[in-house]
C-alpha cells in the first residue's frame, strides 16, 4: 500500500464484495452492515456504549444556574463565556470531519460509529449554545463566538488540528487519515481539559452545577470518542504495516507533546487569575492525561508517571465514567460509573 496514494470514496453498495469487511480502509465490503458478522466484534460493544450515553441538553433545567449567574465575579463570568464558545468552536469542527472520514472507511461498523460520533458532537455544540442562551442575550453570544475566532492564543492552539483536518479534506490518503486520527485524540482527549477544569472548579464550590452536569456528559462522550480513535489508529497500523513506522510513531509522540504544551499555554493564559486552580498541578494533570492517551495507543508514557495530581477532579475523570470496557488489544477490563447528580457534584 502506498500511504500517500489517494483513498477512494467508498461506493454505497458493492454487491460483489462480502458483507464482513476486509480492511478498515482500502478493503472490500458490500456496504451492508450485519452487526452479528463484523471483522471486529468489539466495535458492537463500543457502539452500544455510545448509544447508552445518549442525552439532550434540554433534559437539564438551567434555572438554578440562571439564578446564580449574577453572583459570579466579573472574571468568572468572562472566563465562563470564553471557555464555552471556545469549546463550541472545537466541537463545530468534529461533526463535518467525522462525517467526511466515513466516506473513505471500508468497514461498515466503523462507519456507523463515526456517524454516532458526528451526531454526538452536534449535540455537544448545541448544548454550549443552550447554556449561553440561558445566561446571556444573543448579542453577547455572538460577540463571544467572534472572540473565539479572533483570539491569537486560541488560533495558535487550534491551528495544528485545523491543518491536519484540512489536509485530509484536500488530500485523503492513508497517511493524512492517520494524522487526522492523532489530532482528533488530542482534541477530544487533551484540549478540552482546561475548560472542563474551570467548570468543575465552580462545581466544587456549589456554583453552576447544572452547567457542570452537562459538561460531565460531554466529557463522558469525548473520552469514548478518543478511546475509539485510539483503537482505530491501532487497527489501522496493524492492518497497514507501511504506516507502522518509527517516523509515524515519533509523529504521535511529537504531536501529543505539542498539544500538551499548547494546552498548558492556554490554561496559563485563561486560568491564571482563577483562585483555587493550581496551574502547576494542572500542567501535571495534562501530562498525566497525555500518558493515558499514549497508553491507549499501545505506546509508552512520554512524561513521568504520576497519580492524578488533581484529586478533586477525580470524580469527573476517565476512571469514573461509563460501564466496564476492555482494550481491544490488551483485553484489560476497566470499570466506569456514570457521573450523575446523585453521585457527582454533591460529593465534591
Amino acid at each position: 500500500m502506498n500511504i500517500h496514494a489517494p483513498l477512494t470514496r467508498i461506493k454505497l453498495l458493492n454487491p460483489e464484495h462480502p458483507n464482513k469487511s476486509i480492511g478498515i480502509i482500502n478493503g472490500k465490503s458490500s456496504g451492508l452492515l450485519n452487526w452479528n458478522d463484523i471483522a471486529y466484534p468489539q466495535m458492537y460493544t463500543l457502539y452500544q456504549t455510545l448509544l447508552a450515553n445518549f442525552w439532550k441538553s434540554q433534559e437539564i433545567n438551567m434555572q438554578d444556574d440562571i439564578k446564580q449567574w449574577d453572583s459570579l465575579t466579573e472574571l468568572e463570568q468572562d472566563v465562563f463565556l470564553r471557555i464555552n464558545t471556545q469549546l463550541a468552536s472545537l466541537d463545530s469542527l468534529q461533526t463535518p470531519t467525522m462525517s467526511q472520514v466515513m466516506d473513505y472507511v471500508t468497514d461498515s461498523s466503523f462507519k456507523a460509529i463515526f456517524a454516532v460520533i458526528a451526531q454526538q458532537e452536534a449535540v455537544h455544540n448545541e448544548s454550549y449554545s443552550y447554556i449561553l442562551s440561558s445566561l446571556v442575550p444573543l448579542g453577547e453570544q455572538n460577540a463571544r463566538f467572534n472572540q473565539a475566532k479572533e483570539d491569537p492564543i486560541v488560533q495558535k492552539r487550534n491551528r495544528p488540528i485545523l491543518d491536519a483536518y484540512e489536509t485530509f479534506r484536500r488530500n485523503p490518503t492513508p497517511l493524512s487519515l492517520f494524522q487526522l486520527g492523532v489530532h482528533s485524540i488530542n482534541l477530544e482527549g487533551i484540549y478540552f481539559y482546561a475548560g472542563f477544569a474551570f467548570f468543575y472548579h465552580l462545581a466544587r464550590q456549589q456554583k453552576m452545577l447544572k452547567t457542570s452536569t452537562m459538561i460531565s456528559y460531554i466529557q463522558r462522550d469525548e473520552m469514548q470518542h478518543a478511546y475509539f480513535m485510539s483503537q482505530f489508529i491501532r487497527i489501522l497500523l496493524t492492518e497497514n504495516p507501511e504506516l507502522n513506522t518509527k517516523e509515524n510513531i515519533d509523529y504521535i509522540y511529537e504531536t501529543v507533546d505539542h498539544a500538551v504544551q499548547l494546552e498548558k499555554e492556554w490554561a496559563n493564559y485563561l486560568l491564571k487569575d482563577i483562585k483555587g486552580i493550581d496551574l502547576i498541578e494542572f500542567e501535571q494533570y495534562v501530562e498525566y492525561l497525555a500518558n493515558k492517551r499514549l497508553r491507549q495507543l499501545g505506546l509508552q508514557n512520554y512524561y513521568p508517571e504520576i497519580d492524578n495530581p488533581m484529586p478533586w477532579i477525580h470524580v469527573f475523570s476517565d476512571e469514573m465514567m461509563n460501564e466496564t470496557k476492555s482494550d481491544f488489544f490488551e483485553q484489560k477490563s476497566r470499570t466506569y460509573s456514570k457521573v450523575s447528580q446523585s453521585n457527582g457534584f454533591d460529593e465534591l
